[in-house]
């Protein structure tokens, strides 16, 4: 009988859905691996090993293709401080690709009023070249690595359709021929992009938000009975058969049985109903439950993933790696709509 794993991986790099044919592809191809599933919005990848198999083998499929990669340990919590400063960098780069496009568009929003001005070449230039380099280079060097990979992305359509508007601007000016300038149009496409990038970010902060809150059920330490007395312990640290103490208006840490005392619980995580639950002696909790008025001793029962919140929280985490079926066509199709509009393009 074949023994089944389950890994996450947190991927950083990718762009598009392209992207995540090329993870899932170089995952699946690793041995050992059952499944491969990755999902943009999160940056996750839930890859199921069976038999003998090393996870490190997964980073490094993901890291060979071109992405960078790092597994997640069971149970951690998302990281708030890093989701929080890749939103605030985001909004950083979307208001400066704002504040330097809008003077670029809003000539061109005039004409439709007949209203006929235009800025000066040189201004044009100065305005559109931080959004070139600053705002735009991230998406060139993910081209770049994609080339190096024999890959497309969308990342080689932004750098293409923007290095054309902004390469054939330059030669005009240059040679001064008195040719169109097209830098409002390179501007504006790595704006939009940029928006669409923060977006996502904040989308994938709110997909964590479900996650944390579960977690944040969880306590990190519970009180456990040692002879007489009692010791705060990490509850990663508790083991079954561990005698805890809560305390009215404290938390479950673990599944359990109550050995001595009676209280009204809290279980709105398991039931959605907040009235209290009368428990006393012999009866199970549920770990992440609410203690009501009393003083309560419980034998612990399950701990780690075994007890009801992890499954719940792994139930969840699950849900948002899966894949609807539409969704895999969507990525199939994908993976070849670069290398179309390419051919069509030329």
């Amino acid at each position: 009988m074949s023994i089944h794993r389950t890994y996450d991986l947190a991927i950083e790099g990718m762009s598009c859905a392209a992207c995540v044919g090329r993870v899932e592809k170089a995952l699946s191809a690793t041995p050992g691996v059952d499944r491969a599933a990755v999902n943009l919005a999160t940056e996750r990848a839930r890859v199921r090993l069976t038999g003998p198999g090393d996870p490190a083998d997964l980073v490094a499929a993901v890291e060979q293709a071109g992405y960078h990669a790092h597994l997640i340990e069971a149970g951690a919590r998302p990281d708030d401080a890093a989701e929080a400063a890749s939103l605030r960098w985001e909004t950083i780069r979307l208001a400066a690709a704002i504040a330097l496009t809008l003077p670029l568009v809003l000539p061109m929003i005039g004409m439709a009023a007949g209203v006929h001005w235009m800025l000066p070449g040189w201004v044009q230039l100065a305005l559109a070249l931080p959004v070139q380099l600053w705002i735009g280079g991230r998406f060139y060097a993910n081209a770049w690595k994609a080339l190096k990979t024999r890959t497309g992305t969308m990342d080689q359509l932004v750098a293409l359709g923007t290095s054309a508007a902004f390469g054939l601007s330059l030669y005009h000016m240059a040679s001064g021929n008195g040719g169109d300038l097209y830098f409002e149009a390179s501007a504006a496409i790595l704006t939009l992009v940029t928006l669409g990038k923060y977006l996502e970010t904040r989308a994938r902060r709110g997909t964590a938000s479900a996650i944390r809150a579960l977690m944040a059920l969880r306590p990190d330490e519970a009180r456990v009975k040692r002879g007489e007395s009692t010791a705060m312990v990490a509850v990663e640290d508790l083991v079954v058969g561990d005698v805890v103490v809560v305390k009215p208006g404290e938390r479950i840490p673990a599944d359990g049985r109550i050995e001595d005392g009676s209280s009204q619980l809290d279980e709105s995580l398991i039931t959605g109903e907040s009235l209290p639950i009368d428990k006393q002696a012999g009866d199970g909790v549920t770990g992440g439950s609410v203690n009501g008025s009393g003083l309560l001793e419980i034998a612990v029962t399950a701990i780690g993933g075994e007890t009801v919140l992890a499954r719940i929280i792994e139930s969840v985490q699950g849900a948002q790696a899966s894949k609807a079926p539409v969704q895999r066509l969507v990525d199939k199709v994908s993976g070849i709509f670069v290398p179309v509009v390419l051919a069509i393009a030329v």
